[in-house]
C-alpha cells in the first residue's frame, strides 16, 4: 500500500446535541480521485471541513503530509489552505464585481506572488478549462458551466496536493457537469493532484477512483474498496 496523503483518525464533530461525525478514520492516497457520498445531513460537508482544517474536530485527528493538521496554528492552517489545498463549490463563489482572470489569480496574489506572473498563470489555466476567451468577463455574464470552470482553474492555479469539492455540479445540468467534472479530472491527473469530491450523484461519483459512503455520520464497511496500492 503506498503511504497516505491525507489520514483522518476517529473524527467527531458535534454540532449542539448532533453529531456530525462519529469517530470517522480513512485514509486517502496521492493521486486518487474519492468520491465521498450520502444522502443530505449525514456529515459529508463536515468530514471535508475537518479534512481541510476549516473545522477543528471536537476529538481525533487529521495527518497531512506528515503532519497533524489539529496541532497547527490557526495561520499555519490557512497558510495550508491557501498553498496546498484546492475548494471547489456548488455555486463556485466567484467574485461577482471581478474579471474571471482577476478571480482565478487570487489565490496566487493572497500568497505572495506578482500580480503580472499571476496573470500569465491565470491565463494558462484558463484555457486549460476551456475558458481563455471568458477572462475579461465578469461572472454574471458567463454561463453556469463556463463559472464553474473558472472556480476549478482557480483552484487549481496554485497547483494543490488536495482538491476539495463539495458538490462541484450540484447547480448544473448534466452536460454542463459532465463538462466541469471531465475537464477537472483531467486537469487534475495531468498534475497528480488528488481529488476529495463530495457529492450525492452517482454519475459524479463513477468518475472517481474510489466511493467512500458516509451514512449518519460514519463511513460504510465497504469504503475501502477501490483503495489506492502501490503499482
Amino acid at each position: 500500500m503506498t503511504n497516505a496523503l491525507m489520514s483522518a483518525q476517529n473524527l467527531q464533530k458535534s454540532f449542539g446535541l448532533t453529531e456530525a461525525l462519529r469517530g470517522i478514520d480513512i485514509d486517502i492516497y496521492p493521486g486518487e480521485v474519492v468520491a465521498v457520498m450520502g444522502p443530505s445531513g449525514s456529515g459529508k460537508s463536515t468530514l471535508l471541513h475537518c479534512l481541510a482544517g476549516v473545522l477543528s474536530p471536537d476529538s481525533g485527528e487529521v495527518i497531512f503530509d506528515g503532519q497533524p493538521i489539529s496541532a497547527m496554528k490557526e495561520r499555519d492552517r490557512a497558510r495550508l489552505r491557501l498553498t496546498q489545498f484546492g475548494f471547489v463549490f456548488q455555486f463556485g463563489q466567484l467574485l461577482p464585481d471581478v474579471s474571471a482572470a482577476d478571480n482565478v489569480t487570487m489565490p496566487l496574489l493572497l500568497a505572495g506572488v506578482k500580480r503580472k506572473t499571476a496573470l500569465v498563470m491565470a491565463s494558462e489555466w484558463l484555457n486549460r478549462f476551456g475558458v481563455g476567451t471568458k477572462a475579461d468577463k465578469l461572472p454574471t455574464q458567463l454561463s453556469g458551466g463556463e463559472a464553474q470552470r473558472v472556480a476549478v482553474a482557480r483552484a487549481m492555479v496554485t497547483k494543490p496536493k488536495i482538491l476539495f469539492a463539495d458538490e462541484p455540479t450540484g447547480s448544473l445540468d448534466s452536460l454542463a457537469g459532465e463538462q466541469v467534472l471531465t475537464a477537472m479530472l483531467e486537469q487534475v491527473r495531468a498534475v497528480g493532484t488528488t481529488v476529495v469530491l463530495i457529492t450525492h450523484d452517482p454519475r459524479a461519483a463513477a468518475y472517481a477512483d474510489r466511493e467512500v459512503i458516509v451514512r449518519d455520520g460514519q463511513l460504510s464497511p465497504s469504503y475501502r474498496t477501490g483503495a489506492k496500492v502501490a503499482e
